[in-house]
């Protein structure tokens, strides 16, 4: 996983699929998805997984838009394609989001 800011945002989604985990230290449900995010990242090594805590990267959220967190944003060649974003986030939504988003992405 890798740890994004504002200044190196837009390289880190630039080519390939990238999910973005938009978090922030103060967001229960997005600790909590944290161990699941890390096992996602294992388990495909072809995906980019990028940390984007929301608190120090405000313009780049707001240029996303992203209205709450937890959030998760998928980037194919630097176009976002899906998002997922829900304060109520269970480990198996985002689960089995990721698996039917990083297979529509792949074209499966």
């Amino acid at each position: 996983m890798t740890e994004a800011t504002k200044e190196n945002f837009r390289d880190l989604v630039a080519e390939g699929v990238v999910l973005v985990d938009v978090w922030g230290p103060s967001c229960q449900p997005c600790i909590a998805l944290n161990p699941h995010v890390e096992k996602l990242a294992e388990a495909n090594p072809d995906v980019r997984v990028v940390k984007l805590e929301a608190p120090k990267a405000r313009r780049v959220c707001i240029d996303l838009k992203v209205m709450g967190l937890p959030a998760f944003l998928v980037f194919k060649d630097g176009e976002e394609v899906a998002r997922l974003s829900d304060p109520q986030l269970s480990a198996d939504k985002f689960n089995a989001w990721v698996e039917e988003t990083l297979g529509d992405v792949r074209g499966r």
